[in-house]
């Protein structure tokens, strides 16, 4: 391709904010991902295209290179760089992120404690299905695409936030495939490479990945103490906080969004766990957007029912879920529709459901915390009121190559860089109690001699990105 057959492609690439390395990438990544520039088609050489872009050089280096790391281009000494296709990726080593191992390559003689969600799905998604046949089978009228979401699962969300003393119409909720899914699209609907997103120290990693992946740059805010600086974005896990478990009190609720409002930052809370509180603690503050409706707020059936199931959701206002729906109509023109049926009717029936889940998770949860004390005198193994992960600082080493260790003795567990987008938290691990209590025992024995053999390294080990966690 000519340099100038490209710049013509890239249009006003320069015009956005953030260095113009991250700009030129992210223009591109959109034309490769958009299928504009086909795989193997050779890229004009840094030099020539710097020229046409009227940039320097080592611009147009850093933007391959980039895009090199992603895996979009390959650069090759003496062949260019070419968009890359089938067969063209170089090898690589293989991740030790034990959540990546565990969900790409599943050991059944791995107790998963990296990935912190339902095993299986409770009986009553069965049910849902079973109550929605007749009323599926009897739709008429319908082609089934629904960009926003179905209206019955629209409006039976809408409803749930009204009951939580939050407003909410249906026409400001969009249907999304998971809370994943729903922070994606957020980031490709708020951001811009190169712009600037407050997060908390440590935080949820799919949050981290979904905004790395249009290239803007997490920074860490003093959000935990209620204070917004100027961003583009904000995000925030107010309840029963991932990894941590902690929940924000009322007062830095209000002192948070008021914040957010004055410096005129987005902000998202994530609620993803929000209704996971054990059964007799107190109960979490309101949410967010109960203080200020433009709060945009996130939500999932994901941990409290079941993962396959697949269904999430955005609550904001009406302007930003018609730019979602419109962005997501364009890879999607809408979801499962037998499974929003059904979500629909495990909302309306979610209570009952909501409180079995959280005794077993509080069982689970008291089991664990038992077993590592016990086992772990050495640890400090804070208890949570919610949630489900223990965040633990090891009294020695560093979690990345301590989560190696464990992976030996055949427990995963998640090593706390990779949560921490300060560079902070090397000395943490994330241990889900999502499972029953006879894994937890054996887990808690592993992890035991794992700890007795481990040997820390004399320089911590490299952070790498957590790929796939949940």
């Amino acid at each position: 391709m000519e340099p100038i057959e490209l710049a013509d492609r890239l249009g006003r690439w320069s015009a956005g904010r953030g260095p113009l390395y991250l700009l030129l990438a992210g223009r591109l990544r959109i034309l490769i991902d958009d299928g504009e520039l086909r795989p193997g088609l050779r890229l004009p050489p840094d030099r020539r295209l710097a020229k046409a872009l009227a940039v320097g050089r080592s611009t147009v280096v850093a933007a391959y290179d980039l895009l090199g790391a992603e895996g979009r281009v390959v650069r090759r000494q003496g062949s260019g760089t070419r968009v890359a296709g089938s067969g063209m990726l170089p090898a690589r080593e293989t991740t030790h992120s034990p959540a990546f191992l565990q969900l790409l390559e599943p050991d059944a003689d791995v107790i998963a404690l990296a990935c912190a969600a339902p095993t299986a799905p409770p009986p009553e998604v069965a049910q849902a299905y079973q109550h929605i046949l007749p009323a599926l089978a009897a739709s008429d009228g319908d082609i089934g695409y629904h960009p926003a979401g179905h209206p019955m699962l629209r409006t039976a969300i809408a409803d749930r936030y009204r009951a939580r003393a939050v407003p909410t119409d249906p026409e400001q909720i969009l249907v999304t495939g998971g809370g994943q899914q729903a922070l994606s699209l957020l980031a490709r609907a708020l951001l811009r490479p190169g712009d600037r997103v407050l997060v908390e120290a440590p935080t949820y990693p799919g949050a981290l990945e979904a905004f790395r992946e249009v290239a803007a740059m997490p920074r860490i805010g003093p959000i935990g103490l209620g204070a917004v600086t100027p961003a583009a974005l904000a995000y925030v896990v107010a309840t029963y906080q991932n990894p941590t478990g902690a929940v924000l009190s009322a007062l830095v609720r209000q002192t948070l969004v008021e914040s957010a409002r004055a410096a005129g930052v987005p902000l998202i809370d994530d609620e993803v766990l929000a209704e996971l509180g054990f059964p007799g603690a107190d109960p979490a503050p309101p949410p967010l957007a109960s203080y200020d409706e433009s709060v945009i707020s996130i939500g999932s059936l994901s941990k409290i029912v079941w993962g396959g199931l697949r269904v999430g959701w955005v609550r904001a206002p009406a302007p930003v879920v018609a730019r979602l729906a419109r962005l997501r109509a364009v890879h999607d023109l809408g979801g499962n529709i037998p499974a929003q049926l059904a979500a629909a009717w495990l909302l309306r029936h979610l209570d009952p459901l909501r409180e079995r889940i959280t005794q077993q998770r509080k069982q689970s949860h008291d089991v664990l915390v038992t077993e590592l004390t016990e086992r772990l005198p050495e640890w400090e193994v804070p208890s949570v009121s919610g949630g489900q992960t223990l965040w633990i600082r090891l009294p020695r080493g560093d979690g990345t190559s301590f989560a190696q260790r464990a992976l030996r003795y055949g427990v995963a567990i998640l090593p706390g860089a990779g949560l921490d987008a300060s560079g902070g938290s090397i000395d943490h691990v994330r241990i889900s109690f999502v499972a029953d209590p006879s894994a937890l025992r054996h887990a808690a024995r592993r992890l035991a001699e794992a700890w007795r053999t481990y040997q820390p390294p004399e320089r911590p080990a490299p952070a790498s990105s957590p790929p796939l966690t949940v």
